[in-house]
């Protein structure tokens, strides 16, 4: 069994739990949370036998052998470097840092202490994309990859009425390019690599993060088109234009249905069974490589993670997006 600690008590590690309860190995033995009225709370909800409001304690306690960080982002490379000092293998919720330099910070920790360390962005482990992968020479020579991910935020209305919560509230590292656009931004780089140049424009929110924005990537032979929002709903898919043809992904951040549309009219289905826990390939995946004595993923990759947060880097810095984690690292 592998002994999971978890970081942060929110919905997300909540959806966490169910999926990796799904992977025969996992076994959750202990939550942080910053008070102990909340972690006893969320321990009894889920059977977690073991609380703790100090990280270094959990991590040092020997019942523990990864940890999944949920915290707000600002948190990430702190929590995971401490984690990782103690030999705990880190699973760590997107996007895993507030920028580039932290992630710096969080690999050489990995490497120094030989652990585990993968970013949980849960949409390139799934069979979606693994089908995506596995067809995408059938459309010839690719042109240009777009992605969009627009999903109005259940927490813009409390915005507009005054309140600012953490997904609108630069002090977590947040902001729709963090929370949605890494989905288009992580694709582009998974599948294609470094672009040659990055441009970017978007909508400021008056609490000092974007609202809404769009990135164009410029690769030798193609280019990249990148649309995300907080602030608006939409519902068009994404595509990988080829000269043959184009693969038409439903949703970006969880392809399920998958289609190759070919220019003489044809169409394949990729289309994948999935597990009704969309977040249960990342687990699966994690889990597996520390079995195996793994110190990195290949489909989740360090340098993708770092390629990534380079992109969103200068991004916002185009944007002018600043975090007060910039002026830390």
């Amino acid at each position: 069994m592998v002994k999971f600690g978890v970081i942060g008590t929110n919905w997300i590690t909540e959806s966490f739990i169910a999926a990796a309860r799904e992977v025969s190995s996992f076994q959750l033995t202990a939550v942080y949370s910053r008070t102990a009225e909340r972690a006893e709370e969320f321990a009894a909800k889920h059977h977690i036998p073991n609380t703790y409001t100090d990280i270094a304690a959990m991590a040092a306690s020997g019942e523990i052998d990864a940890v999944y960080i949920a915290s707000p982002n600002s948190y990430h490379a702190q929590y995971a470097i401490e984690c990782m000092k103690h030999g705990i293998h880190v699973l760590c919720e997107k996007p895993i840092a507030s920028n580039a330099k932290e992630l710096g910070a969080m690999i050489a920790a990995a490497k120094e202490n030989g652990v585990l360390l993968m970013e949980a962005l849960k949409s390139t482990l799934m069979p979606g994309t693994g089908a995506i992968r596995e067809h995408l020479s059938k459309i010839g020579t690719v042109r240009r990859f777009f992605a969009s991910y627009c999903q109005y935020s259940s927490r813009y209305d409390a915005y507009k009425a005054g309140t600012v919560l953490n997904a609108f509230n630069p002090a977590f590292s947040n902001g729709a390019l963090m929370d949605i656009g890494i989905y288009c931004v992580y694709q582009a780089v998974a599948l294609f690599g470094k672009p040659d140049e990055v441009k970017a424009t978007g909508v400021m929110l008056e609490s000092g993060v974007d609202g809404e924005g769009s990135i164009l990537l410029k690769y030798p032979d193609m280019d990249a088109v990148i649309m995300y929002s907080k602030i608006t709903q939409s519902s068009l898919p994404s595509e990988i234009q080829g000269e043959s043809g184009s693969i038409v992904i439903d949703k970006i951040s969880e392809p399920e249905k998958v289609v190759i549309q070919y220019r003489d009219g044809r169409e394949e289905d990729l289309s994948q069974q999935t597990s009704g826990h969309t977040m249960y390939y990342e687990a699966k995946e994690f889990i597996e490589l520390v079995e195996a004595g793994k110190t990195e993923s290949t489909i989740n990759s360090l340098a993708t993670s770092m390629l990534s947060m380079e992109v969103m880097d200068e991004a916002r810095k185009q944007l002018g997006l600043v975090f007060p984690a910039d002026s830390k690292s």
